[in-house]
């Protein structure tokens, strides 16, 4: 049954399709609310319900065949907290946009993922992550949520209550995220630099170098293509000679013939950190797809063994990739993070747009990856056992219960995290 009534009409505002375009949503009905009463009101009188951020997932975790929502009509919050050193803002925001008017007030976030598009609700809920051996993934920045759950009702939480480090990496599954509150640090200043053709020894040494680093390679050859050092202003800049390696001459992308006009600021200039901590700037947007994703997280400790031991499917990886991105996540206490409890090196591989030649690929990354049990970003493909998954988060069982106690008649549930935690 779909909720009916004038809060509940459907919009054209609502996205039919995710980011990369490889999933159609199923939704009956798409909804944007403009108050959280009118979402309140929704909830409540829908029998399967979901919400869609950025999109920017590679996977149906989040679809549903009853009401898609979108949260972006609700009014924008920014609310900074001076004395805790937080900041509370709408769940639809976009971290770019957050980062702006942060700044502004001399305030940071700690980490940034690659991408400033994508919202702040979306990513928590998916524990996506930047690049940093001492930064944890985005979601360790919450301090608080406020959601709307199964019956309507408005409950806030933070991390006092019991079960809020299940609550926050949440998959959307124990209701709809409204705002969220989120620890912030003094405004800071960075610099970019991007050197070339790393050997494979260094990476240890190159991912620890600074205040943020990605590591890019193709699989076409041993070396490392390139390493993007995002250090504090106040730092030297790397020797010429660093690790080895050459200095860019001029602004790079990630992938081979994308134009660098819309990569962030490098060759040493300085900015603001939500200028340089993401590899792409604000000011564009970004494409419609044209790319999948897949991700895996391993104890930080095995990093040279686990890149080592994809060396054997190299040859089936580069066809079908356009770059893969090396990194590291610091560990933390969220149920259904991938860093649970485990410093992370994360592989990241995006591929082309071409499902059935990319998955069989997927499936031999995770074969050679399984000795060192992988966990996957929970919205990019994968194609990992859900009871192997199971084993690899100490509290999977725990985050099952939770589910049932929070939405016992499986409102947020979905069709793929029935795959993952059946009901």
């Amino acid at each position: 049954m779909t909720a009916q009534g004038p809060h509940a009409a459907s919009s054209t505002d609502v996205p039919r399709r995710n980011w990369a375009g490889n999933v159609r949503y199923a939704a009956k009905a798409f909804h944007r609310p403009t108050s959280v009463d009118d979402l309140r009101r929704l909830v409540a009188g829908s029998s399967r319900i979901r919400a869609v951020g950025s999109g920017h997932s590679f996977n149906s975790l989040g679809d549903t065949d009853g009401d898609l929502v979108s949260l972006a009509g609700l009014p924008p919050v920014v609310e900074v907290d001076h004395e805790r050193g937080q900041v509370t803002v709408s769940a639809a925001m976009r971290y770019g946009d957050l980062a702006r008017q942060l700044h502004t007030q001399g305030y940071a976030l700690a980490n940034l993922a690659s991408l400033p598009h994508i919202s702040v609700a979306g990513a928590v809920a998916t524990a996506t992550h930047g690049s940093g051996q001492s930064h944890g993934n985005l979601a360790s920045a919450v301090a608080g949520l406020e959601l709307v759950t199964a019956d309507g009702d408005l409950l806030r939480v933070d991390r006092e209550t019991d079960r809020f480090a299940g609550m926050v990496v949440g998959l959307g599954a124990l209701g709809l995220v409204t705002r969220v509150t989120l620890d912030v640090v003094p405004t800071f200043t960075l610099r970019q630099y991007v050197r070339l053709d790393l050997d494979r020894a260094a990476l240890d040494e190159a991912l620890g170098s600074a205040y943020s680093v990605s590591v890019f390679t193709d699989f076409r050859t041993p070396r490392l293509r390139e390493v993007w050092r995002k250090q504090l202003a106040d730092q030297p800049p790397p020797p010429a000679d660093w690790l080895g390696t050459t200095a860019a001459d001029q602004p790079r992308h990630p992938v081979l013939g994308m134009p660098p006009e819309n990569c962030t600021p490098q060759l040493g200039e300085a900015g603001p950190w939500q200028e340089r901590l993401p590899h792409f700037k604000l000011g564009f947007t970004p494409s419609s797809g044209d790319e999948l994703q897949s991700e895996y997280h391993v104890a930080r400790a095995v990093a040279a063994d686990a890149l080592a031991a994809l060396d054997d499917v190299a040859e089936l990886i580069a066809p079908v990739l356009l770059v893969s991105e090396l990194r590291t996540v610091a560990a933390d206490e969220l149920w259904l993070s991938p860093n649970y409890r485990r410093d992370s090196f994360v592989l990241h591989f995006t591929w082309v747009d071409d499902t059935r030649a990319v998955l069989p690929v997927v499936a031999a990354v995770e074969e050679r990856l399984a000795p060192f049990a992988p966990r996957p970003h929970w919205g990019k493909v994968f194609v990992t056992d859900p009871a192997e998954l199971a084993t690899r988060y100490p509290r999977h069982p725990d985050f099952a219960t939770l589910l049932t106690d929070l939405d016992p008649k499986a409102k947020f549930h979905t069709e793929a995290l029935a795959h993952y935690f059946p009901r």
